[in-house]
């Protein structure tokens, strides 16, 4: 039965591979395995809208953005979004 040993150098080299591979992963648009997310949190459509979390809060609470709460985070579907986005879209052009 052989042993082998992992040295510091061979840990670090294997990290650093990791790291690579998830940035690839993560970074790379139109990779095969980027998938669309699903469920975005309160920040992400807070940027995604340029809008405050209070301002948020309100379209919450007046219904304009439908949302999921589970335990103390709150989700919202991109799709819902765009749809918000699409719906409130006003034609400057004359």
């Amino acid at each position: 039965m052989s042993v082998e040993i992992a040295t510091k150098q061979d840990l670090q080299n294997f990290k650093i591979e990791i790291l690579e591979q998830i940035k690839k992963l993560i970074l790379e648009p139109g990779s095969q395995t980027e998938t669309p997310k699903k469920w975005i949190k309160s920040h992400q459509v807070q940027r995604m809208l340029g809008i405050s979390p209070g301002t948020l809060q309100n379209l919450r609470i007046n219904g304009t953005i439908p949302y999921t709460k589970i335990g103390g985070v709150i989700f919202y579907s991109p799709d819902d979004i765009n749809l918000l986005m699409q719906r409130n879209k006003r034609n400057v052009f004359k």
